[in-house]
């Protein structure tokens, strides 16, 4: 018999190896459970002729994750599987034909005699809570007709579909997550912007595309940073397709003409004084307003409180929620109206900063903006290991230094915004996530990661 090669495993990158025990033992809390028998073997389809051949394939477990997680194989071979558990947990992998390998120690590995293969066949991990975090595997048979395949335990995509969102994804070498580093104000006290409404097809998560409505084409769109009493002069320009407009709470004035709806190819300027610190949002103003901010239309205006002292790092963190229309498309209203994420962003992206992330040194302050921009869901900002000494919220300080109390996270309804700030102890890796569970599994968290 001949053994073909075992494909090559292709491991995450090396920031979310170094952040997944944290991250995940945050998010899904798994119970421990009892270690059950080894190996079993069993057939995964109908009838098939045997070639006589075995193909043996090695599987890492690993940060919820099977490497590979496609498995090709010759129709009528017979296939091995050698998981290694990698993870400092443990796990299985079960097939669909009933082939199962018990419950895997952390560093061991274990054999898997798959039977012989017809068809393709789904596998995951049978832990509570790791399959539904993504941890599945496919099994793909070359020369056979199989009319009921599925990939990683889901459906195939028709042409168009839009495929789930995988937010312990790496997005890739080439990814550049979005600058969350916080702009300084500018000289003057008159700040001029051309907004340019730009509607764009870009990915918004690994192998997702969306159409998005923009900002100067980025979601979130620019942010601004001025002071009381500064002036801010936007031209908006409609370089869409349908009609877009602007609205600014970090002003107040009548909205009947500088928030109004213009067509594609008009302008308008929109003029207003700040006089009121806070962070605050701005969105189109156009209705359906669900489905423009839905779809990519928020950004930030930070005017600084009199008295802000400088820290280290200043980071701007803009959560809002995605609604998944088809591939290439814009997002789904249907989805909006019953508030049914696909996932859950700081800056446009799911777990952009796992990969990418924010950096300090041991001793830094560290102040994070936070808003809120929704459409429809509320955060509760925090960062593993670390606490507060000052929160500012809704232009109020709720906390200071000095104060013998503390905070643990920064609450924001939609809209809400405002700013904590701590002092990261030592090195390391610190996680920050919405604490609203089931957010963070969705895709609103990241990590700081802390020199020495």
């Amino acid at each position: 018999m001949s053994t073909p090669p075992a494909p090559t495993v292709r491991p995450l990158g090396g920031i979310a190896a170094g952040l997944a025990l944290v991250l995940l033992a945050v998010l899904l809390g798994v119970a421990a459970q009892r270690l059950t028998a080894g190996p079993a073997t069993a057939s995964t389809a109908g009838p098939v002729t045997p070639t006589g051949h075995t193909t043996t394939v090695a599987v890492t477990a690993k940060d919820m994750r099977f490497h590979p997680d496609r498995i090709t194989v010759p129709a009528g071979d017979r296939l091995i599987v050698e998981l290694t558990n990698g993870d400092q947990r443990r796990h299985d992998l079960v097939l669909a034909g009933g082939a199962k390998t018990g419950t895997v120690a952390a560093g061991r590995t274990v054999t898997l005699d798959a039977g012989l293969i017809s068809g393709t066949v789904a596998g995951w991990c049978s832990l509570p809570g790791h399959r539904q975090a993504g941890m599945t595997l496919t099994v793909v048979a070359t020369g056979a007709t199989d009319t009921a395949a599925t990939h990683a335990g889901h459906a195939p995509a028709a042409p168009g579909d839009t495929p789930p969102v995988d937010t312990m994804a790496d997005p890739g070498a080439g990814f550049q997550a979005y600058d969350a580093a916080a702009p300084v104000s500018p000289p003057g006290r008159t700040h001029r912007l051309d907004l340019h409404v730009r509607e764009v097809e870009r990915e918004v998560a690994p192998g997702v595309r969306q159409k998005m409505w923009t900002y100067n084409g980025t979601v979130p769109g620019p942010v601004l940073r001025g002071r009381v009493g500064d002036t801010f002069e936007i031209t908006l320009h409609n370089d869409g397709t349908v009609d877009h407009g602007v609205d600014f709470h970090a002003g107040a004035l009548a909205p009947d003409r500088p928030m109004r709806p213009i067509e594609p190819g008009e302008q308008l300027t929109y003029r207003f004084t700040a006089t009121r610190a806070g962070i605050w949002m701005y969105h189109c103003s156009t209705m359906p307003m669900l489905l423009h901010i839905g779809n990519g239309m928020y950004g930030a205006v930070i005017i600084d409180p009199p008295d802000l002292a400088a820290v280290a790092h200043e980071y701007v963190l803009v959560q809002s929620e995605l609604y998944l229309g088809a591939q290439g498309a814009i997002g789904d209203l249907s989805k909006m109206q019953r508030e049914q994420p696909d996932a859950v962003v700081f800056n446009g992206y799911p777990a952009q900063y796992v990969h990418r992330p924010l950096t300090a040194r041991a001793g830094d302050r560290v102040r994070f903006w936070v808003l809120d921009a929704g459409p429809s869901r509320a955060g509760s900002f925090h960062v593993v290991g670390a606490q507060f000494d000052t929160v500012y919220t809704e232009g109020r300080y709720q906390l200071r230094p000095g104060d013998p109390g503390g905070a643990q996270v920064l609450s924001l309804g939609p809209a809400a915004g405002g700013f904590v700030e701590t002092v990261l102890p030592e090195a390391g890796h610190y996680p920050f996530v919405s604490h609203a569970m089931a957010d963070a599994d969705r895709g609103a968290r990241g990590q700081v990661e802390v020199a020495p």
